[in-house]
């Protein structure tokens, strides 16, 4: 049985009138959007020349996410709701431009937009026009925290918008064309991370008009015994409002709302009876996962719009998404149902002369911050407090000469993210993210300090799960970057933890994020937030014993296509850059910093002083392990990445050894944007600075962690670029040793020193012998790896 909605009259026959005049007013600024380009209030009749030549938006949706606007605005007042709206079918975009027009909030943040006919005017024409606005739920948008351009992140983002946001309510429309993508359909069990002492709530209001561009949605085609235990299943509450008549469907949507509201505001009372401290509410008050409401809205695609053109229906489907009247400039009668449409809407009843919303109909909106376009929380840079951090000094590896063997610099990372969870638990404003990886990746000393949030069963044998804690884990990084997103467009701090090569997942997702940073940037009112950090291990030179699936560099080659002023790529190549790198990026704002580090034991290079000046340049030559001091350099031995240094240097060892009269420069990068010239990123290197690394005629060989085409993109305008020859990964893989996946690519000590005999003539005789010697090497290893299993004793304890 479908959960049954009290009958309530709490909303009062007159207040829904006034909600139904609101919510044309609302429909009717939304086509308005889509089609008008003069004569904003229909004072004389409708002409061509009134409207835009080039029609683009989406109706379909947008009735749909009007009729919901409303309804919270009513329970917002009612209950004095801290809330906010995320569109998951974003491409309404109609509907959140008009509400926030509506509660006033638009013409505060663009008084050019002003609140007369003027004003109007200016509204319709920006929309999906040059100079103008996007026709999603875009940044431009006050109140909007989810663009819902690309589409099944509606839900990961409201949640992640609610942890430590214990008074916030997230009601969240997700479209049912929306509801089959994967991430969406994973992320209903974000219920199950819920800690209602210390979060807040999310309302997922499931759009279900039908249809989607061209094709039905499957929750709306299968039986409504089987969508309600969907969604029962996925831990839901649904209370379904049905209809296409407005009067019925307002009253129903008001008692749903009210339903829904206060079952939210029990199940938290419940859960913080305790009072005081969350540790007190947890003994006294209610424990166990509690069923969150939904509700599940069914009305017709294109409500209120046209019913029919040319004999054909529109409203009720596919047809309305949608502009309904495409063609007015070359079809007259198509001319006379626009206008039909527009004054179905009676705007001489909502507008005065004016053009200003009559103040009986004004006066339902909310008033101040508790507007749902001036929520705080959709602007989280207003909320962000600063991080209070430990001195990362103080976690430093002690390295009294390079070399020294480490104990994998994760572990050594993690102990300083253990500690800047303690220190920041009281303002429950950072988070680690990540695809239940975080004990995989060497981080799970952090557990000494906080649980993975956890409000599913528990069984005896389980670790580290609790219903509060800083850790968010869950097999999907999709919902893990979703979170973290909603979480930082929300005014905090976090970071996400993931295998290199299955960060790929969330492209798309870091795409999206990328280009809200990049929009907001240039935004006056949206204030900064913290920056997305990502930090990625188990990485491709040590996945040998996973094999080639696991063996994969190149979130990087999509995270340089981005606008230089948001992405920063770092490859540390040891402990101490590492915690000097993640704490620069933990301080950062409105970048996307990507970190990637090894976990595996591996040499220590720098102390932490010598650390701390080579991150601050990013880049530099390592005088101790060259020998160019007094002379030019023959060769330049350049590396980044923590594998290709160790094999760099060890190949600098054989070259010193064999060949003592060669000069070498080894050039170590950590912050990879600085290859390119300044004219394309803020850090990067000067030509003069390049070339004094670099040379302008010398060659370099570069040993690079990820694939070695990105090294030429990077620094294709630079002088010696001719001169540059790079080693990486090539795609080759397999179940393996750690040096053999060096040696399968040639990125290992032995091809390193061989490229440097082919490239510098002077080697001589010398050089060619040695060349021999180390071809006989690789044919050693390689019998000696097939038959023991494991690297050669010289590979396996070498040292510099």
């Amino acid at each position: 049985m479908q959960s049954t909605i009290e009958k309530r009259k709490d909303a009062s026959p007159e207040l829904l009138q006034k909600m139904d005049a609101y919510w044309r007013a609302a429909n009717y600024l939304s086509v308005g959007q889509i089609y008008l380009y003069d004569n904003p209030l229909l004072k004389r009749p409708l002409t061509l020349a009134d409207v835009k030549h080039l029609l683009l938006g989406h109706w379909g949706t947008t009735p749909g996410q009007n009729f919901i606007y409303v309804h919270l605005n009513r329970v917002i007042k009612k209950y004095d709701l801290d809330m906010i709206y995320v569109a998951g079918p974003g491409h309404g975009g109609p509907a959140v431009v008009a509400n926030t027009y509506l509660e006033g909030t638009y013409s505060e943040i663009y008084p050019n937009i002003s609140q007369d006919e003027a004003g109007l005017r200016k509204l319709f024409v920006q929309f999906s026009f040059p100079g103008g606005i996007p026709s999603h739920a875009s940044p431009e948008c006050p109140g909007s925290i989810h663009e819902g351009g690309e589409l099944g992140y509606s839900l990961s983002h409201s949640f992640g918008a609610v942890f430590d946001n214990p008074n916030l309510i997230v009601a969240c429309c997700v479209g049912d064309g929306e509801a089959e993508t994967g991430p969406l359909a994973t992320s209903w069990h974000s219920n199950k991370f819920i800690d209602p002492v210390t979060d807040g709530a999310v309302l997922p209001i499931l759009h279900l008009n039908g249809y989607k561009i061209a094709n039905p949605t499957i929750l709306a085609r299968i039986p409504r015994e089987e969508l309600e235990q969907l969604l029962r299943g996925y831990g839901w509450t649904p209370y379904f409002v049905e209809g296409h008549d407005p009067e019925p469907m307002h009253a129903a949507m008001a008692a749903a709302l009210d339903q829904a509201v206060e079952q939210i505001k029990k199940i938290q009372q419940d859960a913080r009876q305790g009072r005081g401290s969350p540790e007190a509410a947890r003994v006294h008050g209610k424990t166990g996962r509690q069923r969150w409401p939904m509700i599940v809205l069914n009305s017709p695609k294109g409500w209120t719009g046209p019913k029919m053109i040319d004999g054909v229906q529109i409203e009720g489907t596919f047809r309305s998404h949608q502009v309904p009247l495409s063609d007015p400039a070359t079809n007259p009668e198509h001319l006379k149902l626009l206008e039909d449409w527009l004054r179905s809407y009676r705007p001489q009843e909502l507008f005065d002369a004016e053009g200003r919303l009559k103040p009986e109909l004004a006066e339902l909106a909310p008033e101040g911050d508790r507007r749902m376009g001036a929520n705080p929380h959709a602007n989280g840079g207003i909320l962000l407090r600063e991080l209070r951090m430990p001195d990362f000094r103080d976690y430093a590896v002690d390295v009294p000469r390079p070399g020294v063997p480490g104990v994998g610099d994760t572990r050594v990372l993690g102990s300083f993210l253990r500690d800047v969870i303690k220190l920041n638990q009281e303002q429950r404003n950072f988070r680690v993210f990540g695809p239940d990886e975080t004990i995989s990746n060497r981080l799970d000393i952090i557990f000494e300090a906080t649980n993975r949030q956890w409000d599913a069963a528990t069984a005896p044998n389980d670790e580290f799960l609790a219903p509060t804690g800083r850790v968010m884990e869950v097999l999907s990084e999709h919902q893990c970057e979703g979170w973290l997103e909603g979480y930082l467009l929300t005014g905090r701090h976090g970071l996400l933890n993931c295998y290199e090569a299955f960060i790929h997942i969330i492209d798309s997702m870091f795409n999206q994020h990328a280009k809200w940073l990049k929009v907001t940037a240039g935004l006056p009112w949206r204030r900064k937030i913290a920056s997305l950090n990502y930090l990625l291990s188990s990485h491709v030179w040590r996945q040998d014993h996973n094999g080639f699936t696991h063996q994969d560099p190149g979130f990087v080659d999509q995270v340089v296509n981005k606008k230089a002023g948001i992405v920063r790529i770092y490859y540390p190549p040891d402990a101490n850059c590492l915690l000097s790198v993640m704490d620069h990026c933990l301080r950062s704002r409105h970048y996307i910093n990507v970190v990637t580090a090894g976990k595996h034991p591996a040499p220590q290079w720098l102390s932490m002083d010598a650390a701390i000046k080579h991150c601050t340049e990013g880049i530099a030559i390592w005088p101790w392990a060259s020998n160019d001091q007094s002379d030019p350099p023959d060769v330049v031995m350049a590396c980044c990445g923590d594998v290709p240094t160790l094999e760099t240097l060890a190949a600098v060892t054989i070259l010193r050894e064999h060949l003592p009269e060669l000069k070498i420069r080894v050039v170590n990068v950590v912050d990879l944007m600085k290859l390119q010239p300044p004219s394309e990123h803020p850090h990067g290197l000067s030509d003069r600075d390049f070339d004094q690394l670099f040379t302008k005629d010398k060659p370099v060989i570069f040993a690079f962690h990820a694939y070695p085409w990105l090294i030429h993109r990077l620094t294709y305008r630079r002088h010696n670029h001719d001169n540059l020859h790079v080693r990486g990964y090539k795609e080759e893989g397999t179940i393996t040793t750690p040096f053999d996946m060096t040696v399968l690519n040639d990125l290992d000590r032995f091809h390193l020193a061989m490229d440097v005999i082919d490239r510098v003539p002077q080697t001589g005789e010398k050089g060619v012998y040695l060349k021999q010697q180390l071809k006989d090497k690789l044919i050693e290893h390689k019998e000696y790896i097939d038959k023991y299993g494991q690297d050669l004793p010289e590979v396996r304890n070498w040292k510099w």
